[in-house]
């Protein structure tokens, strides 16, 4: 295959567990981060370490440029260590700007560079009250106030960006993940209305890097606030997907 994908946010908690899932499956991984003690876990993954800020805007641009990848993922957060209470009120703030300029940066830099396909991480929890379970048709919730408000524009500024590349030619995938636990993300069992382990949230995207489709997906877990029946029917999707050991996750995925 030997696709080249530029993952961003390699060191994250879902790009840690996507980086190998992406090269067991035969793709050139360009991983990046913005930390420098991060690009060697990056490497031991089987990834090139790609040390950029997504919001130097120049920097990105070159290196998608000079990269030429056929996909771009998109899995930036900036969350504090264990998701620290106290720390979360900046985190929010951090992340909606990532959402907003920093996926600005991104995709412009993608479609600059002629990459026709961007898979993004957004959030399951971003809807307006309404009658649950909440399908991807169901509007977000752009009265918020507060802190709430401050990640709803976010998310909804990521989404027009992400979406847009569908009006340019190319493929936008929203995958709207529910509340991750598991491996790196501070919280070792499900919590919250919709529920998303780690590594199912992995195979999501490598599904849908495997499907493009420009459209939004939810991913949560069965009996979550929102249904992922349409991730389910049109990705092949599904909450109980784990990481394999090494060499075995292509046959797990060939005996679906």
């Amino acid at each position: 295959m030997n696709e080249k994908v530029f993952l961003a946010g390699a060191a994250g908690a879902i790009g840690t567990a996507l980086t190998p899932l992406l090269v067991e499956f035969g793709y050139e991984v360009y991983g990046t981060t913005r930390r420098l003690d991060r690009t060697d876990a990056i490497r031991a993954a089987g990834a090139h370490s790609v040390l950029v800020d997504i919001f130097d805007r120049e920097t990105l641009a070159n290196t998608i440029e000079c990269i030429q990848p056929s996909i771009v993922i998109h899995q930036l957060t900036d969350l504090p260590p264990a998701l620290a209470p106290n720390l979360m009120s900046e985190a929010v703030v951090r992340n909606a700007r990532i959402r907003s300029e920093g996926t600005a940066n991104l995709v412009s830099a993608a479609r600059a560079a002629g990459c026709k396909h961007v898979v993004a991480q957004s959030i399951a929890w971003a809807y307006a009250p309404g009658v649950a379970p909440y399908d991807e048709s169901h509007p977000l919730d752009i009265d918020a106030q507060g802190a709430r408000a401050v990640t709803v524009v976010g998310v909804a500024a990521l989404e027009r960006w992400v979406l847009s590349m569908n009006e340019a030619g190319g493929v936008g995938t929203v995958l709207r993940y529910g509340n991750l636990y598991g491996p790196c993300t501070g919280r070792d069992a499900p919590e919250g209305a919709s529920p998303l382990h780690v590594e199912a949230a992995a195979w999501a995207a490598l599904l849908a890097v495997q499907h493009p489709m420009g459209c939004p997906f939810n991913i949560a877990e069965d009996g979550a606030q929102v249904t992922s029946e349409k991730a389910k029917r049109a990705l092949g999707w599904r909450p109980d997907m784990r990481l394999a050991e090494p060499h075995t996750a292509q046959s797990r995925y060939a005996a679906r």
